[in-house]
């Protein structure tokens, strides 16, 4: 298969998304990624575990910044972002799988919500 022609494909498909399904398409990533950070630490698999977590950070801090500020509940989501991203240094710095594994059901409840409330929308 060429490359080009599924980057172009990839590419297409995310910006026929919308706004709802990108921020699902995120959170699914970011549970995806903490999943394989807690798999990486039980394997000692270093590089990968914190290429994980490094990528679970970008991706909340991008929700962070995307964060439209008219809504009051932006102020308590930019709370929970702050909470999280340093929640995910503290793991990343002493590789404490009690603290990952605290923090992932989190992940996937802040994403639950968001999915609950994007079907209740559309």
């Amino acid at each position: 298969m060429d490359a080009r022609g599924y980057q172009q494909y990839k590419q297409q498909s995310i910006n026929s998304m919308t706004p709802g399904e990108l921020l699902m398409l995120l959170y699914d990533e970011l549970v995806k990624r903490s999943t394989l950070a807690s798999i990486a630490l039980d394997k000692q698999d270093w590089p990968t575990f914190e290429a994980a977590l490094d990528r679970c950070t970008d991706i909340v801090n991008y929700l962070d910044e995307t964060l439209d500020h008219q809504y009051p509940i932006s102020q308590d989501l930019a709370r929970m972002y702050d909470y999280f991203t340093y929640e995910l240094g503290r793991i990343k710095l002493g590789r404490n799988k009690g603290e990952l594994d605290r923090l992932r059901p989190m992940l996937a409840d802040m994403r639950d919500a968001f999915r609950t409330a994007e079907k209740s929308n559309g």
